[in-house]
């Protein structure tokens, strides 16, 4: 019995070696395999890595290049155009800096707003307001005189000059900035007796009563120099007084013209007034014409009222027979 166990037991143990051995050789090949094809997707993965890093990468790369190129092209656009406004600048200071340009300038902005406001009949450009002299003003409003309704009258001229003291406002302003009284103070009258020697030429070359009017207009090209003037106590006054010279910024004189042209327009009314009449006695005519018309109109329509009312007889009388008719 113990030969027959031992047997069996042998038996047993060498067949679960096989056993055992069978499924190692099984487990390795499928690790083998599982290897083989974790390796393969692992390769398979890494390749499609590699290929959307490298596509996205060149995106993101190109994507910052060309913003890098149109930040440098946007850089480079507004070098040029700092060039440019630069070159402006430069001419604009050429401009304010030379005497008889920025005269010049000034006149540009007067006979804009000359031609904004009024027609060109209106005003004339470098005028010699005094007879026989050879001094011309810039420009002229051309007022009616006495004889406006004579063909060959003469006009009587408001003498208009443009000026610009540069230097004198430019150190008040810097005097401000930089809040020195004492400065400010002898600026302004740096300031004051510049524009009262302008009005006083003014006055001398232009104003001849009775071919101008008995004043003439100061014109400065901007409102912070024309307030500047203001501000003096008594200079506008003494100008008026002294030199019949009335100062007036862009904002002033549109106002001024803008009543001119209203009375412009007062005047061709009243020099137009007989066509006027004509006109409204023409109405007038046709008016009665028209009560006339309306008349006539009034009388036709009252015919064809009763004619409609005899035919609504008629008919309510054929009514009444067919329903007799009709009764039958």
């Amino acid at each position: 019995f113990g030969d027959t166990l031992h047997r069996q037991l042998t038996q047993l143990t060498e067949a679960n070696d096989r056993r055992i051995g069978e499924v190692r050789a099984t487990l390795e090949q499928r690790l083998k395999e599982i290897e083989t094809n974790n390796a393969a997707k692992l390769e398979e993965m890494r390749r499609t890595v590699d290929e959307k890093l490298h596509a996205t990468l060149e995106q993101r790369l190109g994507e910052s290049f060309k913003l890098v190129s149109d930040r440098l092209e946007q850089v480079h656009r507004g070098l040029g155009e700092m060039q440019t406004l630069a070159a402006g600048v430069g001419d604009l200071k050429k401009v304010l800096t030379n005497v008889k340009t920025r005269g010049t300038w000034g006149e540009v902005q007067l006979e804009a707003l000359l031609e904004q406001m009024l027609t060109p009949d209106q005003y004339a450009k470098n005028v010699a307001t005094v007879p026989k002299s050879s001094e011309r003003v810039e420009f002229a409003i051309r007022l009616p005189g006495r004889d406006a309704g004579a063909r060959d009258a003469a006009p009587v001229w408001l003498p208009i000059d443009a000026k610009f003291p540069r230097e004198d406002y430019e150190r008040l302003i810097d005097a401000q900035e930089r809040a020195d009284a004492v400065a400010v103070e002898d600026a302004a009258r740096a300031l004051e007796a510049r524009v009262r020697l302008e009005a006083r030429t003014i006055a001398e070359k232009y104003v001849a009563p009775p071919h101008t009017t008995d004043f003439a207009l100061l014109f400065l090209p901007t409102e912070g120099l024309y307030a500047e003037i203001l501000r003096r106590p008594g200079l506008t006054d003494l100008l008026q007084r002294d030199y019949r010279v009335t100062v007036a910024g862009p904002t002033t004189l549109t106002a001024l013209l803008n009543s001119l042209q209203m009375g412009f327009r007062t005047l061709a009314i009243e020099k137009r007034s007989s066509e006027v009449w004509q006109v409204l006695g023409a109405v007038k005519t046709e008016f009665g014409k028209f009560g006339d018309v309306l008349a006539r109109t009034k009388s036709q329509l009252e015919t064809v009222t009763r004619s409609i009312e005899a035919a609504e007889q008629r008919t309510r009388v054929m009514n009444r027979k067919l329903k007799q008719v009709e009764a039958l």
